[in-house]
């Protein structure tokens, strides 16, 4: 492959695979083709950089609400940057903060299933029936990564994170296709799961643990949380409106 086929940012992909993939929602990279992150940044985990590069850890500096391990966390940090890699127009999903939103997540009634009817008997459901496993969502992202681990191991002789890109995609792109061994889930559902709360961190408002920054929402121009536009409304010229969280005062 050639290095300017390799380098493509996130906007060509959008442009040349959205419609091909059916699966396109704001400025993330969801759908067939995972592989579009080809530029693997270091091992460094030191969080100075003001982006939160490929390879940075996340940092530590705020603390975990699910995650027990690290390791763990970082597998997880690592997979949703492939599916919203950092690229020319902006931050990807760990300089978004998405993994902090999916550990909030992961503890509140959004991994636990709280709201939901959880009861058997359990059956094999249709795809279009959504959600039919007796496993809890939290359940599901451990053992998903527990996976990812295993994978690694078994076709690179190395831990997740130590992969390069493409091994991480080799690996995203099987569970997503539906190649690897769940219990109680298939591995397609799980990255629906993975790839729907990856975007939701980007583009949640900040009070929610991610789109750190409000950088999501900056990179699609959306206004976020604003008291009224009545002074705007009437204004035929396109008008930037810097976005406001909940967690501001207006």
């Amino acid at each position: 492959m050639a290095e300017k086929d390799k380098n493509f940012s996130r906007r060509d992909f959008l442009k040349t695979s959205g419609i091909a993939t059916g699966a396109l929602i704001g400025g993330g990279i969801i759908g067939g083709l995972i592989g579009a992150n080809t530029n693997k940044q270091d091992n460094a985990t030191d969080s100075s950089s003001s982006s939160g590069g490929t390879k940075e850890a996340s940092s530590s500096i705020r603390g975990l609400t699910f995650f027990k391990s690290m390791a763990d966390f970082e597998v997880l940090s690592q997979a949703t940057e492939r599916i919203f890699p950092e690229d020319d127009l902006g931050p990807g999903a760990i300089g978004l903060a998405v993994p902090y939103f999916i550990d909030n997540q992961l503890a509140g009634s959004y991994g636990e299933n709280s709201k939901e009817y959880m009861q058997a008997p359990f059956a094999q459901g249709e795809p279009t029936q959504g959600y039919q496993s007796r496993l809890k969502r939290n359940e599901m992202f451990m053992q998903g990564i527990q996976l990812m681990q295993e994978e690694a191991d078994s076709r690179f002789k190395t831990k997740f994170v130590d992969l390069e890109g493409e091994q991480m995609d080799e690996i995203l792109t099987a569970f997503q296709e539906n190649e690897i061994k769940m219990r109680g889930v298939e591995s397609q559902f799980f990255f629906r799961l993975l790839r729907q709360a990856t975007l939701e961190g980007a583009y949640a408002d900040p009070i929610y643990g991610g789109n750190a920054n409000m950088d999501g929402w900056q990179m699609k121009g959306f206004p976020g949380h604003q008291l009224a536009y009545i002074k705007d409304i009437e204004s035929e010229d396109f008008v930037e409106i810097k976005p406001k969280s909940l967690g501001m005062n207006h």
